[in-house]
């Protein structure tokens, strides 16, 4: 127990990726020094509540699995800088939850684990994840408070790693500790993000049951995990996870959250309306309405896509109403291409520029696409830039052919296009590599639909080759039985394997 003088100390370390399985390309887990967010800055009352020790944040772009090297040498970083930094009172893992690992089946819950081998049992946890992650036993046994965002798109994942430290900070100072009661049901269902928006139904009124959930005496917090679609083990399904003090009321409030996500599970839709490729070309063309939004879903970066792949941009390159330069135009978000970048630069704004752009690395769809046009806008290289050899990140041009702006040099579906010359509201059309729209494109769209395309993230996840999930899974298997939903009450590790 700590006495009134002592500020807790508090350890920190995260994974915050997303990877599909279903892509021929490795990469590496990238470690990055895990700063503070702003609500713990040494001059906020939370941030003076305790004495923080933030260690590794490991992460990585949308290019396939994770190589087993990289994230044994990722952990053994990490728990270097832990152990230097012991005792611990308190640690908070900010995850994810959709890391893909070759060979390591639970990557994020066999890291906690290590991690509390190190730091022992008696150190009160928190953890705070994506809803699109997976919170497997794993997870939750060395989790002895949990939670998870309760929109999709994320706007309050701010909100919602701060409740997580919220909580975690009272049962520290209350001298509470741990919840007595952590209740923990799989939920065989397994969808996407973009067949979940909790802007429309039922996912909105599914996830308004969480803060009532959370509200009843004796519970703590609550929480609904849709899962990560395009990994393939065990722990890839929906989950529910209640904590509190009143096993009653946990038990009651879990049963109660799993039971409404089953029961509408054959509600789930996309967002906006879902066409092939060429139906999407279509309507946009027609369309009266501006600027109207084409999610590219199959590549999106943010959903574990690798953002390079060319298989749209090709198609739309190819559609005769877009080939002359008084054709509607069309913004496409965006593509990888560093020689086109150089290019670009060369040729400077007004001058023509060519060379091969996106599926450098993921060509498993469509070959590189020669891209050829004017250019409309280049990233300037400041002369301190020039010195160091150094570039902007990002680094784009923006080179107009037909009448198609393709945004080149960086994966981002949100590129910043401030100082471009670039509207995308002036646009007919705006093509974007996501699958539902964050709130910047969302707002700007005067109508949208969501395109059935090629990629890592491939929306058609009924035809994906999974081998190691648990079967029968809604929606692959749309005629089960119904589960029986049980729920299973995890026990603390302090329980299980003492100090």
């Amino acid at each position: 127990m700590l006495n009134a003088q002592q500020k807790p100390r508090i350890g920190i370390a995260g994974i915050q990726i997303e990877n599909s399985v279903f892509m021929p390309n490795r990469q590496a887990l990238a470690a990055r020094t895990l700063t503070l967010p702003n609500y713990l800055s040494p001059d906020s009352a939370m941030g003076q509540a305790a004495e923080w020790f933030p260690a590794l944040m490991g992460g990585g772009s949308g290019r396939g699995p994770v190589t087993r090297e990289s994230y044994e040498a990722f952990v053994d970083s990490t728990l270097k800088i832990i152990e230097k930094n012991m005792p611990y009172d308190a640690f908070w893992f900010y995850m994810h939850g959709a890391c893909s690992v070759e060979g390591v089946e639970d990557p994020e819950g066999e890291f906690m684990a290590r991690i509390r081998r190190l730091i022992g049992n008696d150190v009160l946890t928190t953890t705070t994840m994506d809803l699109h992650g997976n919170a497997s036993w794993q997870v939750a046994l060395h989790s002895d408070l949990i939670t998870t965002y309760r929109k999709a798109p994320h706007d309050d994942s701010r909100e919602s790693h701060r409740r997580g430290v919220v909580n975690l900070l009272d049962r520290l100072a209350s001298g509470k500790g741990r919840p007595a009661y952590k209740a923990w049901v799989a939920v065989p269902v397994l969808l996407s993000g973009e067949w979940s928006s909790t802007r429309v139904e039922p996912a909105k009124s599914l996830y308004a049951l969480v803060p009532e959930v959370e509200a009843m005496p004796g519970v703590i917090d609550a929480g609904i995990w849709i899962g990560y679609v395009w990994g393939d083990n065990r722990r890839n399904q929906g989950n529910v996870i209640v904590v509190g003090d009143d096993k009653a009321e946990v038990e009651a409030g879990a049963k109660k959250l799993a039971q409404k996500f089953w029961d509408v599970r054959r509600q789930f839709s996309l967002e906006a309306p879902g066409y092939p490729l060429e139906k999407c070309l279509d309507l946009a063309i027609a369309s009266k309405k501006k600027p109207f939004f084409i999610s590219d879903m199959g590549d999106n970066p943010g959903g574990g896509g690798s953002g390079e792949v060319t298989w749209t941009l090709a198609r739309v390159l190819k559609r005769p109403e877009l080939q002359s330069p008084n054709g509607k135009s069309l913004l496409y978000c965006s593509i990888p291409g560093s020689e086109m970048v150089e290019a670009a630069r060369k040729a400077g704004v007004g001058g023509h520029a060519e060379a091969y752009v996106g599926a450098m690395v993921d060509n498993s769809y469509e070959p590189p696409v020669w891209l050829s046009g004017t250019v409309v806008y280049v990233s300037p290289v400041s002369q301190q830039e020039q010195n160091q050899g150094g570039r902007r990140n990002p680094d784009i041009a923006i080179i107009k052919t037909g009448s198609v702006y393709v945004v080149v040099g960086t994966s981002s579906p949100t590129p910043n296009l401030t100082h471009t010359g670039v509207d995308p509201k002036k646009m007919d059309i705006v093509m974007v590599k996501q699958g539902y729209l964050v709130n910047q494109w969302y707002n700007m769209q005067a109508d949208w639909v969501m395109a059935q395309t090629r990629g890592g993230v491939d929306q058609d996840f009924k035809t994906l080759p999974y081998k190691n999930i648990v079967r029968p899974m809604f929606p692959l298997d749309p005629d089960m039985p119904d589960p029986e939903l049980n729920v299973i009450f995890v026990p603390s590790t302090k329980d299980i394997y003492g100090r």
